[in-house]
């Protein structure tokens, strides 16, 4: 694909072939927020006659944006290559998936068939991701080769998401008659840890057409690495593995031995940084001396691997006619043992791709191997854990921070209102200010007309905590909306003063984020922070509002979005 320098839409056709022709806009930084300033794109796109690919990295797309660029791609079904990485830089979290849907929806009316979907470097989140399941299950990915989500933050639930939809869309395209052939999957820096680890190896074990996986730094153990060895064995065609950085260890290094026994076409293996150690460098030394004759490059680097252990792999990879790089970096060889190493590929005629710099030294202690992985395993996947006990549900950035008033500061409880006007024995202050709502406490209220006198009650707050305690009542009443109609109807009349309210205020995306939070939707900067209401109830009650038009359109799509990946 030719780079170009951008001077006008027409800079952006590239016509070269029929393979590369298409449009790009790549690194130029631009913001696209509206239809006008986001012209440019959708011109480009409409001139173009054959739109074989979309580059679009470096750029930051808006909602409206994205759905005039999802527009002009109806007109497309010639369509291949989605290049979309770094595309939403500086975006909230809630923008993305609205964004994602409007492409999606364009690429799927023009019934494009893609070959590529890239969309690395974005922070996707499970809540990204809720805007391109219904791409990735569509007919739209049976002709998908490429898949690349490096560093998008998936997380465990964004992994299994992501794997059932390419589970969806593998059984639809067989049932099409034309089986997925997905060849290269790249998702390294998304935290997918064992269960993420799992539950793609599962799809890829039925779609057997992979040749490459890149997956490093994902905090995957040696109990995800043994599903990844299941799947890898019935990919017979695979080339390039790269499981850089998660922590392999020896038990993980066996049943990465078997699966390399049973596919013979590696051309590269990066197991760098997987804490191998001496046991599980030699079973790869034994497994790299009988097979894989194309090696072209291997990384074993910083895998805290002794000179005897060494001096056995660099025995295995001389002889490989086709290596190009063999990396021994950051090890324990010692010097004499590095010397070793570099005299045997020196005598194989291969000094020249041998890397070994960085050498750690000698280890102090000759402990067993086995049992170091065991106390060390054990030690880093229970902090790991710990700390991220609760990444099934991406952090939000710009909610509790935006420091407008209480609203964002408040995510446990609403602020007792202070007024003298309030009679501390009224039932409604007393079921407005309740820590949990409860139905007895709402029924206490007498007046004929409920809404009003709530309406009443909020009244006495300032300007600057009324949005606050509206908010929090609605919770409540949503809370118990599925035991009370009336209450569900007063919820929804409030909603829609709340938003109504809000849009005054520009503080749409506060309340918002705060209603995602508070149902459980989005997680909160707040460590320790769990929602206090019937979550169920209020979700029920949101949907409510959606369908009864209390909310604003431009939000509706983002609550839909995060509803219905919940459910």
């Amino acid at each position: 694909m030719a780079l170009f320098n951008l001077s006008s839409v027409s800079d952006a056709l590239q016509d070269v072939s029929d393979d590369t022709k298409g449009v790009s806009f790549v690194g130029l930084a631009r913001k696209w927020e509206t239809e006008e300033n986001v012209k440019e794109v959708v011109e480009a796109i409409n001139k173009c006659p054959h739109l074989n690919f979309l580059n679009l990295e470096g750029n930051t797309l808006g909602c409206e944006a994205a759905k005039h660029i999802g527009e002009a791609l109806k007109k497309h079904p010639e369509f291949k290559r989605a290049i979309w990485k770094d595309l939403f830089t500086g975006r909230m979290k809630t923008e993305i998936p609205p964004a994602l849907i409007d492409l999606s929806q364009g690429i799927m009316f023009a019934n494009a068939q893609l070959t590529v979907l890239d969309l690395s470097d974005n922070a996707l989140g499970p809540n990204g991701m809720t805007g391109l399941v219904d791409l990735i299950k569509s007919s739209s990915c049976y002709s998908l080769e490429e898949l690349r989500l490096m560093n998008c933050g998936l997380g465990i639930t964004g992994a299994k998401m992501l794997a059932k939809s390419l589970g969806e869309c593998y059984k639809g395209s067989v049932i099409a008659g034309k089986p997925m052939e997905l060849k290269v999957f790249a998702a390294g820096r998304n935290r997918l840890e064992n269960d993420g680890a799992k539950a793609l190896s599962a799809v890829f074990e039925d779609i057997q057409t992979l040749e490459e996986i890149t997956i490093p730094q994902n905090g995957i153990y040696h109990q995800g690495m043994a599903a990844l060895a299941e799947a890898l064995k019935k990919n017979p065609n695979m080339k390039i593995i790269n499981f850089n950085d998660n922590t392999i260890t020896s038990r993980g290094a066996e049943v990465l031995a078997e699966a390399f026994y049973a596919i013979e076409n590696l051309i590269e293996i990066n197991l760098g940084d997987c804490l191998l150690k001496d046991e599980g460098g030699q079973t790869l030394s034994d497994v790299l001396a009988d097979c894989h004759p194309d090696l072209e490059v291997v990384n074993l680097s910083g895998n805290e691997i002794g000179p005897e252990v060494g001096i056995a792999l660099a025995n295995s990879m001389g002889p490989k006619e086709s290596l190009k790089k063999f990396l021994l970096d950051s090890n324990q060889f010692g010097d004499e043992g590095v010397e070793q190493i570099q005299q045997i590929m020196e005598d194989f005629g291969k000094l020249d791709v041998l890397s070994i710099e960085d050498d750690e030294g000698l280890a102090d202690d000759e402990d067993c191997d086995e049992e170091n992985d065991e106390t060390e395993e054990g030690e880093e996947e229970e902090d790991y854990e710990e700390e991220n006990e609760d990444d099934e549900e991406v952090v939000i950035t710009g909610v509790s921070n935006l420091s407008e008033s209480k609203f964002e500061t408040s995510l446990d409880n609403s602020i007792l209102l202070n007024s003298t006007k309030i009679d501390e024995d009224d039932p409604v202050a007393e079921f407005c200010n309740a820590k949990e709502p409860k139905l007895v406490d709402f029924e206490k209220i007498t007046d004929e007309d409920k809404l009003i006198a709530i309406k009443d009650f909020l009244s006495n707050a300032t300007e600057d905590d009324y949005l606050t305690h509206l908010v929090f009542t609605i919770l409540k009443l949503s809370s118990i909306s599925e035991e009370s109609k009336e209450a569900q109807q007063i919820a929804l009349e409030l909603f829609k003063e709340a938003f109504e309210y809000a849009k005054t205020k520009d503080r749409l995306k506060s309340v918002r984020n705060f209603f995602l939070i508070q149902l459980g939707l989005l997680k909160s900067e707040e460590k320790m922070f769990k929602p206090k209401y019937d979550i169920k109830s209020c979700r029920a009650a949101l949907e409510n509002a959606i369908n009864n038009n209390s909310i604003p359109d431009e939000e509706k799509t983002i609550f839909e979005c995060f509803l219905n990946a919940a459910k």
